[in-house]
């Protein structure tokens, strides 16, 4: 058997229950449990209550730890990788918006990916620059409609006109 685990809950029984009840994410919701447990004293000891969650002692005393430092928001604080910051952002960002949203435009990425790396510096790969407009910015490219290199011109206008 383990060492009696003496720790002090701050929170009422009432509480941690309401909370339990409610909490959105699996880890919140198991170690509000174990504060749960240990306020009401249905575990006395580490191993037991690593035993009831699953959970290895280690992670349980390390639980424990982060609650006795940083109290109840601490412990169900759940830290997010800062991923990797965007190649373009900022001034640089609304300036290619700018220049995307003018009536010439940009007839293909590569062309893009020049303006980029002549305007500003930047050297960003293809798939880069597609994503980024395509999806980001939701820009389309400028391009004309195509058009048969057998059609006569005189049969086009007479199109327009008789069309309307």
């Amino acid at each position: 058997m383990g060492r009696r685990l003496i720790i002090e809950i701050k929170e009422s029984q009432e509480e941690l229950q309401k909370a339990v009840k409610y909490a959105l994410e699996a880890s919140s919701k198991e170690r509000l449990q174990m504060l749960n447990w240990l306020k009401t004293g249905q575990v006395t000891s580490r191993r037991s209550l690593a035993a009831l969650l699953g959970r290895d002692e280690a992670t349980v005393t390390r639980w424990l730890k982060k609650y006795k430092e940083l109290g109840y928001k601490g412990l169900l604080e759940v830290k997010q990788a800062p991923g990797k910051q965007p190649i373009v952002s900022g001034e640089n960002l609304e300036r290619l918006k700018k220049r995307l949203s003018e009536p010439q435009g940009f007839q293909s990425y590569s062309q893009i990916q020049q303006w980029l790396m002549a305007e500003l510096g930047l050297n960003v790969a293809y798939k880069t620059v597609y994503q980024l407009v395509r999806y980001q910015l939701g820009a389309k490219l400028k391009v004309p409609r195509p058009q048969s290199t057998k059609q006569h011109p005189d049969s086009l206008s007479h199109f327009k006109k008789n069309c309307l």
